[in-house]
């Protein structure tokens, strides 16, 4: 399939769940559309890129190792994507990719995450604690976020101070998620 067509293709996906499963798994059978399914997500400025996010989700939830030759792409571009339905699957990636980094067993990704992608990760998610995104994308970004503060100490610090600033402005969910993530830094400080 070229990417013409792969592209044409996921713009009939609908956000169903079915729907997102039967294109992941079309991927998953087939992975050379894996390149095809970034090439699409990083198209940022077409419609048909959100639904190539979802499938990269998708993907990505049951096969993180997919994105392991592809983790410098990735990286770079997750700065450009702007459509809230498309930042919400990469911030989830990006949290795959962190838990995968931090699991206690070996695995493929903590061998080939360099620092630099670290860095842009914690970049995006930054971004995301402090610019106007929805509250899934700001979860998954303080999951991650967390995470690499085990490693920064400054990461813990600019984390705790967004956290108690926008506490009051966000949803319950939000706060639920904050209190959590400000209580486990108290533990790893005082640990």
């Amino acid at each position: 399939m070229t990417l013409e067509e792969f592209h044409k293709e996921l713009s009939y996906l609908n956000a169903s769940r079915e729907n997102r499963m039967k294109y992941a798994n079309m991927v998953l059978n087939d992975m050379s559309l894996f390149p095809k399914l970034i090439d699409i997500l990083f198209m940022v400025d077409d419609k048909v890129s959100c639904r190539a996010a979802w499938v990269f989700e998708f993907v990505c939830a049951n096969y993180i190792y997919a994105v392991v030759p592809y983790l410098e792409i990735f990286t770079k571009n997750i700065k450009n994507v702007h459509f809230d339905s498309a930042v919400r699957p990469i911030s989830k990636v990006c949290e795959f990719i962190t838990k995968a980094y931090y699991s206690k067993t070996p695995n493929t990704i903590k061998q080939t995450l360099n620092p630099e992608h670290r860095e842009r990760i914690i970049e995006a998610c930054f971004d995301w604690m402090i610019s106007d995104q929805k509250v899934a994308p700001k979860v998954y970004a303080m999951e991650s976020l967390f995470l690499y503060g085990t490693d920064y100490d400054w990461i813990h610090t600019e984390l705790a101070q967004i956290l108690d600033r926008d506490f009051p402005m966000q949803s319950a969910g939000f706060k639920v998620r904050a209190k959590r993530t400000l209580s486990k830094i108290k533990k790893c400080k005082t640990s």
